[in-house]
């Protein structure tokens, strides 16, 4: 390969290396909306007891027409935090 073809795949590369960071920039940017953001954050302070009411409710419901999808839930939470506790293990 001479100089020319090289030259030629590094500008290649660095045009597709500036589209691709401005197509990363717009999705970033979409997907702020849909991230915690500070009006999600000041909704959930304001309504902090009607968000524990319905979650309480739909357990209650939960309990009444599936309790196996509540083992399923515990099991899962309990799996997770075992996880959690072997890698904070690992990692001292």
């Amino acid at each position: 390969m001479d100089n020319t073809t090289l030259l030629q795949e590094n500008t290649k590369l660095k045009d597709e290396n500036i589209k691709l960071k401005v197509e990363i920039e717009e999705l970033t940017k979409k997907l702020k909306k849909y991230t915690n953001t500070e009006s999600h954050r000041k909704y959930y302070e304001i309504h902090k007891t009607e968000v524990k009411d319905n979650a309480t409710k739909y357990l209650k419901n939960l309990k009444e027409t599936n309790p196996e999808k509540i083992k399923e839930y515990r099991q899962r939470a309990y799996q997770k935090l075992k996880l959690k506790k072997q890698n904070l293990e690992i990692k001292k």
